[in-house]
C-alpha cells in the first residue's frame, strides 16, 4: 500500500477531501501538523506532529517516521507548508517542486525578481521595509499601485492606492496587519511590503499540475466580477472559460514560462492573471492547489476528485484522464461585508433550492467574529453550482446568493486592525 505524508496547516478547508480522495485510492496517510487536535481521534490515519518553521528537526522525525514505514510522497496543502514539503521531498529524494521554487512561488518579492529576469510581463514593483517612512515614498510611486504583504493569500494585506494619501493609509494598515499576526517576529519576509503598479484588466485563475516541467491545465477560471481594489476580494470563479481560444491559449504559455522561470517542474500549481490590450499579465503563481471548498466543482473524467488526482501524480500511479467533466461549474466564496460577531445566516433553504445549486456550505461557526477584507483571511461558507453553460452556473449563483442575509451583533472597537477571521 502506498504511503503518504499529507502536510495540515492547523487551520485548512482542505484535509478531508484529501483524506477520502486516499482512501478511495487505497493509500495509507500520515497527517504532518503542529497541533494533533482534530486528528487525534480519527482512525486508520497516523498523526506526526511538526514544527513547521524548524526543518532540521523535522527531517528528523520524517526520518524515523521512514524507517517504520517508507514514504512514497509528500504533499504540502496550503501555502503555509509548501516550502517544507518541498524541502523534505528533497532531502528524501522524492518528487516534487524544488525547494528553491516553492520558495520563490510562497514569496511575492522573489516571485516578481524571477519573473522580470526572466522577461514575464508583471506589474513594475518595488519593495520597502515596513520601517521605512510611507510618507518618504509615498511622492516617488506611480499611482495607481498596490500594497501588498509578501506572504499571505486570498488578497489578505492587499489594498490599493490611488494618490500618496490613501498609499501612506494602505502601507500602515498591512504593517499593523503583519504586525497583528506575529509574522514581524517569526518570517523574515514580513519585514518587507511590496509596491506594484496596478493593472486593470479582466482576471482569470488557472488550476494546473506539472509533470517534469510541463504544464497541464486542469481549469482555467473566469472572475466575472470587477477586481478593481481598494481591496481584492474574490467572489465567483466560473469554468470553463468564456474567453476567446486564441487568448486562453496566451494564458496557458505565460503560466508555463512563469512556472519555468520560477523553477516549478513538478506538482500542482494555482495561477491568478489579467488579461488587458498589452497582453497576459502574471499576477501570482502559487506551488499548491487552490484553496478553500473550491476544488469540490472540479471532476474529472467519470469522477475522479482534483485530489485524488494530484494523489495520482505524486505516487506516480496511473491518471485515466486530465479531462474535466462537461458540466460548466462554478463557486462562489461568501464574502464578508461588515465586521460583527456571526449569529445566523438567513435564507439558506432558498439558497439549497435554486436551480444549479450542489452545495452551500457555511463555515462560520455562531459568535466566530467576522472581518472583512483586507484583514480577514476567511471567508463565510462557500456556494458551489453546475449546470450546461457558463452563464447559466452564474446566474444561479447569484440568484442563491440574493437569499442570503448575514445576521451579526456588532463589534465596538471598529479599528481597522483588530480581529481576523478565522473560520
Amino acid at each position: 500500500m502506498p504511503h503518504i505524508l499529507l502536510l495540515l496547516p492547523t487551520a485548512t478547508y482542505r484535509a478531508e477531501a484529501f483524506l477520502e480522495a486516499a482512501r478511495r485510492l487505497n493509500i495509507s496517510v500520515t497527517i504532518g501538523c503542529e497541533q494533533a487536535g482534530r486528528w487525534e481521534n480519527v482512525p486508520s490515519i497516523g498523526v506526526l506532529l511538526l514544527d513547521f518553521q524548524n526543518f532540521k528537526e523535522s527531517q528528523d522525525r520524517v526520518e524515523r517516521l521512514m524507517k517504520a514505514q517508507p514514504l512514497d510522497g509528500i504533499i504540502g496543502v496550503e501555502d503555509t507548508t509548501t516550502f517544507i514539503a518541498a524541502s523534505l521531498a528533497f532531502v528524501l529524494g522524492l518528487p516534487h517542486h524544488s525547494p528553491k521554487a516553492a520558495s520563490a512561488a510562497r514569496n511575492k518579492l522573489e516571485m516578481r525578481t524571477l519573473l522580470q529576469t526572466s522577461k514575464i510581463r508583471i506589474p513594475h514593483f518595488e519593495a520597502y521595509s515596513i520601517h521605512e517612512d510611507p510618507k518618504q515614498i509615498a511622492n516617488h510611486i506611480q499611482y495607481p499601485c498596490v500594497v501588498k504583504p509578501l506572504i499571505l493569500s486570498a488578497s489578505c494585506g492587499v489594498i490599493r492606492a490611488d494618490d500618496p494619501e490613501s498609499f501612506c493609509q494602505a502601507f500602515t494598515r498591512v504593517k499593523s496587519l503583519l504586525i497583528q499576526l506575529g509574522l514581524t517576529q517569526k518570517e523574515k519576509a514580513a519585514q518587507t511590503l511590496l509596491v506594484e503598479d496596478f493593472v486593470p484588466g479582466t482576471e482569470v485563475a488557472v488550476e494546473g499540475i506539472l509533470t517534469k516541467g510541463t504544464l497541464q491545465v486542469l481549469a482555467l477560471f473566469d472572475k466575472p466580477d470587477p477586481l478593481d481594489g481598494p481591496f481584492f476580494e474574490e467572489t465567483i470563479y466560473i469554468t470553463p472559460s468564456r474567453l476567446p481560444s486564441e487568448i486562453q491559449d496566451q494564458i496557458t504559455d505565460t503560466l508555463q514560462g512563469a512556472a519555468h522561470a520560477l523553477g516549478l517542474a513538478e506538482g500542482p500549481v494555482h495561477g491568478e492573471l489579467r488579461i488587458n490590450t498589452s497582453g497576459v499579465w502574471v499576477i501570482e503563481l502559487a506551488g499548491r492547489s487552490i484553496g478553500g471548498r473550491c476544488s469540490q466543482i472540479l471532476q474529472f473524467g467519470s469522477g475522479m476528485t482534483l485530489e485524488e488526482l494530484i494523489l495520482r501524480h505524486t505516487l506516480r500511479l496511473e491518471i485515466p484522464t486530465f479531462e474535466r467533466e462537461k458540466q460548466a461549474a462554478g463557486v462562489m466564496m461568501l464574502p464578508i461585508k461588515e465586521q460583527g460577531y456571526f449569529q445566523a445566516l438567513h435564507g439558506q433553504t432558498e439558497a439549497r433550492n435554486t436551480s444549479g445549486i450542489t452545495l452551500l456550505e457555511v463555515t462560520a461557526r455562531s459568535g466566530d467574529l467576522l472581518v472583512p477584507l483586507p484583514e480577514g483571511t476567511r471567508y463565510l461558507g462557500f456556494l458551489l453550482a453546475k449546470g450546461p453553460s457558463p452563464d447559466h452556473v452564474e446566474r444561479s449563483l447569484r440568484k442563491a446568493y440574493g437569499y442570503l442575509v448575514v445576521e451579526t451583533t456588532p463589534f465596538l472597537d471598529e479599528s481597522p486592525d483588530m480581529g481576523v477571521i478565522r473560520v
